[in-house]
């Protein structure tokens, strides 16, 4: 069977059903493919955390302030998606005094709201934090909930007229005159779709559908592992304030954190090894900062791939820098309707859609304004409606395991 549509979207974590959504609500035909339910990828297996640009404020100004829109926005249309905590960047004896100011000026400079408080009001806040806390900055990071999120999207596509399937990996691209012509999909779905453009939003495996399409995207995939233990109480996200490392970040949930967590690259985003070393040294250096979560039970322990994008980070340096996202245009390559999308993070999804449906509607002559950041996510005021989304679209991640359907 021979299926039509203006957009074909490959990809169902946050960027991918963020792009369906936009394109649908701008009256574009559009079908979503993805190879197994909904937050199968990086975006269901993330830390969770809804940045505020503090990560990034020294590093990268621009990207910072971009990560506080978004955190904004997000805020706004997001309702139950998203989860008020807080954040606390936290610097201990030993830490190298010179990195918190700088934060606290880059911060400024950017923008993102900011309070210093000492140890002793730090421990008030935080029951557990480290005796040696010598003193801690109030920043807006929060916590998000992947899978409500991810669903959300999707179910706003469809009411939109979008088309979202599951189980349907792509198989197979055929090109023909500077165009995709034909895409295979097998698994439940069985079909050949027939598109007036391709968007490839498929994180770490964006190399190997580009390869499918005969144009070249360049990963440089790392693995991170979260560990989330059972600790109750805990209300800000708490960052280690010195340069990014292993375990310097601890994200709440209701009666368990999750520790995070690791870099180290690897070769295929499906098969890579799961090293214990990285468990126990999130863990150890996660308890740094909050003692307790040392010998607490570990509830679960996965890991997630991020889709870095190689020239990116060979020219900035790899780990610590702030990771922008990047809309590769295949036109340039002699393919006129694909375009990829990589990089990026969690929080900034939403602008990644846009960017990258404002690039289709170009080429489509769709001259339709996005209304992503003003328009709420269906279900946003109720949880019960966003965990029915997530398993109509079999869109449960690890990272938010313990919050959704209960």
């Amino acid at each position: 069977m021979d299926s039509r549509t203006d957009v074909l979207v490959i990809g169902g974590g946050a960027t991918g059903t963020g792009i369906a959504r936009d394109l649908a609500r701008r009256g574009v035909d559009v079908t979503l493919v993805e190879r197994d339910g909904l937050s199968a990828g990086t975006s269901g297996r993330s830390h969770g955390l809804l940045h505020s640009g503090a990560r990034y404020a020294e590093a990268d100004g621009p990207e910072a302030r971009a990560c506080l829109e978004e955190n904004r926005i997000l805020r706004r249309i997001g309702g139950a998606c998203i989860r008020e905590t807080g954040g606390l960047f936290v610097h201990l004896t030993g830490d190298d005094p010179a990195y918190f100011e700088a934060k606290r000026d880059a911060c400024a400079e950017v923008g993102i709201p900011t309070e210093v408080v000492d140890g002793e009001t730090a421990r008030e806040t935080v029951p557990g934090l480290a005796d040696d806390v010598d003193r801690a900055m109030r920043v807006p990071d929060g916590v998000l909930v992947p899978s409500r999120l991810v669903a959300a999207n999707a179910a706003d596509a469809r009411d939109h007229g979008a088309r979202i399937l599951t189980r349907a990996p792509v198989t197979s691209m055929t090109v023909d005159s500077g165009r995709v012509a034909s895409v295979a999909l097998g698994g439940d779905v069985d079909d050949t779709v027939r598109p007036e453009f391709v968007v490839n939003a498929t994180g770490p495996h964006a190399g190997r559908v580009g390869d499918m399409a005969g144009v070249s995207v360049q990963m440089r995939p790392t693995r991170g592992v979260m560990v989330s233990v059972a600790h109750d109480g805990l209300e800000p996200v708490l960052n280690r304030c010195r340069e990014p490392d292993d375990g310097d970040i601890v994200v709440p949930h209701d009666g368990e954190v999750v520790l995070g967590t690791t870099s180290v690259a690897v070769d295929d985003p499906d098969d890579y090894e799961r090293a214990d070393w990285e468990v126990e040294e999130t863990v150890r250096e996660c308890a740094s900062m909050l003692p307790p979560v040392a010998d607490a039970e570990r509830v679960r322990t996965w890991w997630g791939v991020r889709p870095l994008y190689e020239p990116d980070e060979a020219a900035r340096g790899g780990r610590g820098i702030s990771r922008g996202f990047h809309l590769l245009d295949h036109a340039d390559e002699g393919v006129a309707n694909c375009c990829s999308i990589v990089g990026g993070k969690l929080t900034t999804y939403r602008r990644m859609a846009e960017a990258t449906a404002d690039l289709v509607c170009d080429r489509l002559g769709v001259d339709v304004e996005c209304s992503t950041a003003d328009e709420r996510l269906p279900g946003a005021s109720e949880p019960a409606r966003l965990d029915e989304f997530v398993r109509q679209f079999d869109g449960q991640g690890p990272t938010d395991a313990d919050l959704v359907g209960r």
